[in-house]
């Protein structure tokens, strides 16, 4: 009995295994010849899409948003023989004792905030602000207001934990219309 299981479980699989059909070949298109390619290539560059472009009257975008230097746009603050870049306006408050500390120093390393911030945070004190706070709509809380201005660490100014500018707070537009009351 053992012997014909045996001999079962064998022929099976032989006999699925005659039944599969081999399937057809792929079918490749030939690739194209040398000459071909010269001419869709002429035919391509007759076609100069430059020519059909609108010159648009104005000032040249290029000449007018020319890149900026980046410590034009930064303020360094050095210490230790480590330096690191935050955006100007970033620096919310900067005690006398600190003002050394804004000058790279010849042999600084400069390396990024999240570093510079770990091995300075003793003296360094970072303030979350929103997106509405930095683009000055909206001014800070009195609480924290008074604490930036109460500090005797330098003050950054962060958002998501990385150093942003606050603009100036906006002044809301004065009415224009008076209103005339009559007795």
């Amino acid at each position: 009995m053992k012997i014909r299981l045996v001999s079962c479980l064998l022929l099976v699989p032989l006999t699925v295994a005659a039944e599969v059909k081999p399937r057809a070949k792929p079918h490749f298109a030939d690739s194209p010849s040398s000459q071909e390619l010269n001419l869709a290539y002429r035919k391509s560059s007759q076609r100069d899409p430059m020519k059909t472009l609108v010159k648009i009257p104005g000032e040249d975008p290029t000449k007018s948003n020319q890149p900026v230097n980046l410590l034009e746009q930064s303020d360094i603050i050095c210490f230790g023989g480590v330096a690191t870049l935050v955006p100007k306006r970033a620096i919310l408050t900067l005690p006398v004792k600190y003002k050394d500390c804004m000058k790279l120093k010849p042999g600084s390393k400069i390396v990024g905030w999240a570093e510079f911030y770990a091995v300075n945070r003793g003296w360094i004190t970072t303030v979350e602000v929103s997106r509405v706070q930095a683009e000055g709509n909206k001014a800070f809380a009195k609480d924290a207001s008074d604490r930036i201005t109460k500090s005797m660490n330098l003050v950054v100014a962060t958002f998501s934990g990385g150093p942003i500018s606050v603009l100036p707070l906006k002044q809301p537009e004065a009415n224009t219309e008076t209103v005339k009351v009559t007795p």
